[in-house]
């Protein structure tokens, strides 16, 4: 138990360390992320990103910056299938071989967030074996 311990404390260091130095990453995201709109409207929800907000209804939820930056990546994907490698890499500037399941857990809270049904998602989608795909118009079917 203790051995996992390490591993585990060493692979979040080797993962800090890695999204610290990777500047120009980030900066491929920031760019990347220039062309998406600060505020999205899909369904009846509304994505403000400068204000790191999410609203459906009058209900307001407020999302955390990774929270913000995996939704937006997804956005500008729409339709298409993300990898978690791409995920992994773009999002977070993270090498491919780095063991997380953080994308599942970031995935199923912004799931609560969107989806009026979390455990039958029509906005954010598993490709089983592949990664993830969002999907602005529920019942639209786009690869």
């Amino acid at each position: 138990m203790l051995i996992a311990r390490l591993n585990a404390l060493l692979r979040r260091r080797e993962w800090l360390k890695s999204a610290s130095a990777t500047a120009t990453s980030q900066e491929q995201l920031a760019a990347s992320v220039s062309r998406v709109p600060k505020v999205i409207e899909f369904e009846s929800k509304m994505i403000d990103f400068d204000a790191l907000e999410l609203r459906s209804g009058n209900h307001t939820v407020r999302l955390t910056v990774m929270e913000a930056d995996l939704l937006r990546y997804l956005i500008k994907h729409d339709g298409r299938i993300v990898s978690r490698r791409s995920i992994l890499e773009d999002v977070w500037g993270l090498r491919e071989d780095t063991d997380t399941r953080a994308i599942d857990n970031f995935i199923v809270r912004l799931r609560k967030y969107i989806e009026d049904e979390p455990s039958k998602p029509k906005h954010l989608v598993t490709v089983r074996g592949v990664g993830y795909k969002f999907i602005s118009k529920a019942g639209a079917k786009r690869n």
